[in-house]
C-alpha cells in the first residue's frame, strides 16, 4: 500500500488555525521574527510546514492544532470585551465555560449588550470583520431626546467621522412614535461608532444593544448566555 503524503500547509494558515491570531496577525509574528519551525526562525509567511512532525514556536511556546470551536452570547453590561482586563475587570471570557483558549470577534463597549461571537478560529474572526466582507450590524439605541427627522436624513446621507465619510446604512424606529429608541444598521465596525455618530449630531446614546451581526441573532438567549454555534451556522462566513 502506498504511504499517504504528508500533509504540508501555509505557516500563516497553520497559525491562524491552531488559534494564534487571525492570518493577517499571523503574518505580522512571522515578519517579526517570533516564529520558528523546527529551532529556526522563519519570516516568510509563505513557508509550508509538516502538519504531522514540524515543530512550530512561536516566542518559544509550541504551538498545537486545536479543534475550532465557536460561540454566541448575549453580552450583558459590565464586562469588557477582551480576553484580560489590566484593572481586573470582568471579560466575556468569564461568561463562558470551555478549556479551549477564545477571543472575541470585534468589540463591544463595557455598556453596551447583545450580539457577541467568541472563538479559536482567527479566520472566521476575519472574515467577519474583515471590510471587505461587508457585514452588516444591527443595533438599537436608546437616545436622550428624540431623533429629528432632518438628522436622520444626514446620519443616512452621511456625515465627516474621523476625517471620512461616514454613514448608517438603515435607519429604523421599532417602537411606534418613539424617536428616542431608534434602530440602526451599519457596516462599521470602528470602536464606539454608533455611538459617536449620534454624538456627533448632539444626541447622548443612554443605551445601545447589537440585535444583530451577520446573520447571528439573540433572540432565544437570554442576557449573560451562550451557545455553542455549529458548523452549519458558521460555515456561510468563512
Amino acid at each position: 500500500m502506498e504511504q499517504t503524503a504528508k500533509k504540508k500547509i501555509r505557516l500563516n494558515k497553520f497559525l491562524s488555525e491552531c488559534g494564534i491570531a487571525s492570518r493577517r496577525k499571523s503574518e505580522e509574528l512571522i515578519k517579526d521574527g517570533r516564529v520558528s519551525v523546527n529551532g529556526k526562525i522563519v519570516t516568510d509567511f509563505a513557508y509550508e510546514v509538516l502538519l504531522e512532525s514540524d515543530d512550530v514556536r512561536v516566542d518559544g511556546e509550541k504551538v498545537k492544532p486545536e479543534q475550532k470551536i465557536y460561540f454566541l452570547l448575549n453580552k450583558p453590561k459590565g464586562f469588557i470585551t477582551s480576553t484580560k482586563d489590566e484593572k481586573g475587570r470582568n471579560t466575556v471570557i468569564n461568561l463562558i465555560k470551555t478549556n479551549k483558549t477564545i477571543f472575541p470577534v470585534g468589540r463591544l463597549d463595557y455598556d453596551t449588550t447583545g450580539v457577541l461571537l467568541l472563538t479559536n478560529d482567527g479566520d472566521f474572526a476575519n472574515a467577519l470583520t474583515h471590510p471587505s466582507k461587508k457585514i452588516i450590524r444591527e443595533y438599537i439605541a436608546g437616545l436622550d431626546k428624540e431623533l429629528t427627522k432632518e438628522h436622520r436624513e444626514r446620519l443616512l446621507k452621511g456625515i465627516t467621522l474621523d476625517r471620512r465619510k461616514s454613514i448608517f446604512k438603515r435607519i429604523y424606529f421599532p417602537k411606534k412614535k418613539n424617536y428616542k429608541v431608534v434602530g440602526v444598521e451599519v457596516l462599521e465596525g470602528r470602536n464606539h461608532f454608533v455611538k459617536r455618530m449620534f454624538n456627533s449630531l448632539g444626541y447622548e446614546v443612554k443605551s445601545l444593544e447589537r440585535v444583530k451581526f451577520g446573520e447571528f441573532t439573540v433572540d432565544d438567549l437570554p442576557v449573560g448566555k451562550s451557545r455553542k454555534l455549529s458548523y452549519t451556522e458558521i460555515r456561510k462566513h468563512l
